[in-house]
Formats: C-alpha cells, sequence, structure tokens
C-alpha cells in the first residue's frame, strides 16, 4: 500500500504527539535528576521521584506511539509493528519494575533509605531501549521505488559500485596516451 501524503489535520496532531513526547522526556529527566530544577532533597530515591520518572516516561511512549500511528496513515499493522507495539509495552513494564524493585520487595536495599543500585540502573536502561526499538519497529517501512528490478536485491550497492567502476573507466582513458 502506497504512502499517501498526510491531511492538515494529520499533521497537527502529529505535532501535538510530539509536544507531549517532549513533555514527557522533560518530566523523565525531571523525575531522575531532580535537581535540575532544585528539587533535590534527600541522597536517596524516594517512591515519588521514581513515580515521576516513571510517568514521564508513560507519557513519552504512549505520546510517541500515537504519534507513530498518525504517521502511519492508517496502514494495516503488519507483524513487525505488532512486535514494536508489544516491545514498546514489555520495555515499560521492565522500567518499571526495575525501578521499582525496592519498593516492592524485589531489591537489595530496606525502605527508610532507599538508592538507586547499579542493577536497577540496567533494568531501567534495558526497558528504556526495549522500547525504543519497539518505536523503531512500529514505524512504517518505506515502500522499495520502482527502479528496483526484480531480482535485485541490493540496488545502493549497484549503484555505488557502478559509480566507481565508472571512474576508474574515465581515469584509465585518460591515462591512455593519445595517438597521433
Amino acid at each position: 500500500m502506497p504512502l499517501s501524503p498526510l491531511k492538515p489535520r494529520q499533521v497537527r496532531w502529529a505535532r501535538y504527539w510530539m509536544t507531549l513526547v517532549f513533555i514527557g522526556f522533560m518530566i523523565f529527566v525531571i523525575g531522575i535528576e531532580p535537581d535540575l530544577i532544585g528539587m533535590n532533597r534527600s541522597e536517596t530515591v524516594g517512591f515519588v521521584q521514581v513515580e515521576v520518572w516513571l510517568v514521564g516516561l508513560a507519557i513519552l511512549l504512549a505520546s510517541a506511539y500515537a504519534s507513530v500511528r498518525v504517521v502511519r496513515n492508517s496502514r494495516p499493522m503488519s507483524l513487525r509493528a505488532d512486535i514494536g507495539v508489544r516491545l514498546i509495552a514489555t520495555g515499560y513494564v521492565v522500567a518499571a519494575a526495575a525501578s521499582l524493585a525496592d519498593f516492592i520487595g524485589l531489591g537489595a536495599q530496606e525502605l527508610p533509605y532507599v538508592t538507586f543500585g547499579p542493577i536497577q540502573v540496567i533494568g531501567l536502561a534495558t526497558g528504556v531501549t526495549l522500547s525504543l526499538i519497539g518505536l523503531l519497529l512500529y514505524w512504517p517501512r518505506v515502500p522499495k521505488s520502482k527502479e528496483t528490478t526484480k531480482g535485485e536485491r541490493f540496488p545502493r550497492l549497484r549503484i555505488l559500485f557502478s559509480r566507481s567502476k565508472k571512474a576508474k573507466k574515465e581515469k584509465n582513458v585518460e591515462d591512455v596516451p593519445a595517438s597521433d
């Protein structure tokens, strides 16, 4: 199915959702590093701080999903897109479980003095990475150009190699002395 251009209404919605992506990112960053706005009151990581970055991440991922859905322009869901949507959700669950590990009893620290340990950081980074991979998989594929012939697997490489062969031929022609 060829991609049809987005209508002005769809462009407005995509911009709206991308603005929410930015707002969610800012909330996520403030939750991770509250000292950026002078809100860091203790050395430990509190439940409210963890919830702030999880809410920011949820806003970011939900609005990124919505903006990509607008860009998909009602194209049918492929297996690749389905896997992408599931990876977005799985990544958020991994990030939430790693972030809340101490609060739900999976972590190594006791509740009054909770620090965000290196294993939790790895879990959060893994969850965010999974979600970003899911967004990339959900992004619509660009249709193949009509230039590509049937059976030709890597047309760009062919163009690259044909240019280099032409340049070699031209160089060889210049090197040959002209006969009188």
